[in-house]
């Protein structure tokens, strides 16, 4: 049966008299062996909101995850915990919030700075081993377990293979690859395993695919968890040329964009309005087409109905740097982008492809954040809910059944460092359609409505001070709660 799915096997089997009493064991046997479903994590780094063709990309073409929406449900206020990569990573595998992890800055982080008001905060880097993960209690209850691609949650004794998962493929404590191209090398970083198997020209997310596919076809006869975990779309800005001399193109054939394509931020930052970067285009069609693959070997191996898809983001895209780089895309409407906790930096693209449960090209506009996948998974697989684990997450699984909005009182971000994005340290909190941010160096609070305001442009603070009052209140309540730690003053600190 190795080689040929289930379903296909008991097709096969003969419906003589001998034959009925046969297949009906087989059955049962199978029943039992497929009690629960395979599930397929797809995390694309760095990949913004309006980076997809459903959400009317002026730029882009996702034609495979944009299938996958009209096939499973999209949801319009998926959130991330974090404006950056690590902190949203250990909030997917733990259920919990990155304050409550100590875990609140991409790893290592920055240094220290005598032009920062504050020293970073010494937060850890890694997750800790007495988190049990997701993959842990899938693999506990008989999943085989697999992750592919970009971890950034801890090196050797904190890598995939020690935190639940049967099999690494790439990765390790690296954020961002050397290159996207064999032999996946730059310096003294190089992704050895890859490059040992492969060929010159070999493209990383062609690769990564290719091994992703490998696996679902070697385990098709047993669930499987898959964590697909691409290090695309983040820099190195590396696309296929064939790709990007396309996106030239038709970037050359399109009419000027109306309005600025550039807008000034906070703290000296730029944030860039308009998808404009041939390269990242080439990318983001490349890792659709990633999808596609995964999609299709479902289909081929019937396994499409059995198997849970999940698609989602780890933070916002990179939109919003000091003036003198340049960013990947644009995530307008939303405001900034990725180190930011204004929408363009949390909000992020999110798919649910559950079979025979999910209404096909279904919509969810209530508001979900990634501590919300580990109970709703755990749900998903009949296997008992841990409370006690996944303190900051809600199953998804009423929503996903078209049922009623989570129950939780608010949705909170801590994020108390200095980014390269000029992005200083500050906390947010959403409460139904409004939102608070406050910002750590001097303490001051935006507030805004975001249901008639979703770019973020008209700050309600002053005309609303109930209002912000509240909300400020409760979100010191709540970083109390998990014992966030805030940032403390640098003695160094020699204003620039």
């Amino acid at each position: 049966m190795k080689n040929i799915s289930r379903r296909r096997f008991l097709r096969k089997v003969s419906l003589g008299a001998a034959g009925i009493a046969v297949s009906g064991l087989l059955s049962s046997c199978a029943e039992q062996k497929y009690s629960r479903p395979n599930i397929i994590f797809i995390l694309i780094d760095d990949l913004g909101w309006k980076d997809v063709g459903y959400h009317v990309s002026r730029l882009y073409e996702t034609p495979n995850i944009d299938k996958l929406a009209e096939e499973g449900m999209r949801f319009s206020a998926a959130y991330a915990a974090c404006p950056v990569c690590s902190p949203t990573r250990s909030s997917i595998m733990t259920g919990k919030y990155p304050a409550r992890l100590n875990q609140t800055d991409w790893i290592p982080g920055r240094g220290d700075n005598p032009e920062n008001k504050f020293l970073q905060v010494d937060d850890l880097n890694y997750l800790p081993l007495e988190e049990v993960t997701i993959a842990e209690r899938l693999k506990e209850a008989g999943y085989v377990t697999c992750h592919i691609g970009k971890w950034h949650m801890g090196g050797a004794g904190h890598l995939p293979e020690d935190q639940g998962f049967d099999i690494n493929i790439a990765g390790n404590e690296r954020g961002s690859p050397p290159s996207h191209y064999y032999p996946y090398k730059r310096g003294d970083y190089q992704l050895k395993e890859l490059a040992a198997t492969g060929q010159e020209g070999e493209y990383l997310i062609d690769r990564i695919s290719r091994e992703a596919v490998q696996f679902i076809t070697d385990h098709q006869e047993q669930p499987f968890f898959l964590y697909l975990s691409h290090y695309a779309v983040h820099t190195p800005r590396e696309a296929k040329e064939s790709l990007r001399e396309y996106y030239e193109q038709k970037l050359d054939n399109m009419p000027e964009p109306e309005g600025p394509v550039y807008k000034d931020e906070r703290y000296n930052a730029v944030t860039q309005l308009v998808q404009n970067n041939p390269e990242y285009a080439g990318m983001v069609q490349s890792m659709d087409e990633s999808v596609g693959r995964v999609m299709r070997t479902l289909e081929e191996l019937d396994l499409a109905n059995q198997t849970i898809l999940f698609f989602m983001s780890d933070n916002g895209g990179l939109s919003t740097l000091p003036p003198d780089r340049t960013a990947s895309t644009a995530n307008t409407p939303l405001r900034a982008g990725k180190g930011w906790l204004y929408e363009g930096g949390i909000r992020e693209p999110m798919i649910v492809k559950w079979p025979e449960v999910t209404s096909p090209g279904s919509v969810c506009n209530d508001p979900v954040i990634s501590t919300d996948f580990y109970p709703t998974i755990l749900e998903m697989a009949r296997l008992e809910l841990a409370p006690e684990q996944h303190q900051d997450g809600v199953s998804l699984v009423p929503l996903l059944r078209g049922g009623t909005s989570p129950d939780r009182d608010a949705l909170y971000w801590h994020y108390p460092h200095y980014h390269g994005s000029n992005a200083r340290p500050h906390g947010a909190i959403r409460m139904g359609d409004y939102k608070l941010i406050e910002f750590y160096e001097d303490m001051s609070v935006e507030v805004y409505n975001l249901k008639q305001d979703l770019a973020e442009q008209h700050n309600l603070a002053a005309s609303m001070p109930g209002k912000a009052n509240t909300l400020r209140e409760q979100l010191h309540n709540w970083r109390t709660s998990v014992g966030a730690e805030m940032p403390q003053p640098n003695p160094e600190y020699t204003p620039g």
